[in-house]
């Protein structure tokens, strides 16, 4: 198949993934000359050993996009605008690198819900005080060994030409 080609058989006319990943898998080692497993066989010993995990992990959320009412002037507040959030969760270490198993890491889908809603439910005046408030949260929330808030606002309203500005916290949690 090639990579134009739709899959017929999928109701959402999406592609199933995981075939797509095997068969170009297989297509980029047709040739090859090992038939003894190599590189495959490897993969798999890695999946199934159990002394492997514990590796220290860490988790990046980029451009979170919120429209949010934080800002000095009272317009900023009432109108509203658009603030991009980044985010690192020092998960430190997880089993999730063997176990492949969501409860043994963060869910990153949930903290960002998390975080959408700490930054559209209060508004503060500034990104410093929201940066704090979201970084405590997670913090309070997840076993986290540190966490990085950034908050960017893509058209600040300053009558000069700037492209952003964002402020970032970094919060380590405490022993």
């Amino acid at each position: 198949m090639d990579g134009g080609e739709r899959r017929h058989d999928d109701p959402d006319g999406g592609e199933d993934r995981e075939e797509l990943a095997e068969e170009d898998h297989q297509d980029e080692h047709a040739g090859d000359e090992d038939d003894d497993g190599g590189e495959d066989e490897l993969e798999e010993d890695r999946d199934d050993d159990p002394d492997r995990g514990g590796e220290s992990v860490t988790i990046e959320i980029t451009g979170l996009s919120l429209y949010t009412h934080h800002g000095v002037s009272e317009a900023e507040r009432e109108v509203g605008q658009r603030l991009v959030l980044d985010l690192r969760l020092d998960v430190g270490e997880t089993d999730a690198t063997a176990t492949d198993a969501l409860e043994d890491t963060i869910d990153y889908a949930e903290v960002c819900q998390l975080v959408a809603l700490l930054a559209q439910q209060r508004s503060h005046k500034t990104l410093e005080r929201l940066c704090s408030v979201v970084a405590d949260r997670l913090l309070g929330d997840y076993e986290l060994e540190g966490v990085w808030v950034k908050a960017t606002k893509p058209e600040p309203p300053i009558p000069l030409s700037v492209d952003e500005v964002s402020v970032e916290i970094w919060r380590e949690a405490e022993e």
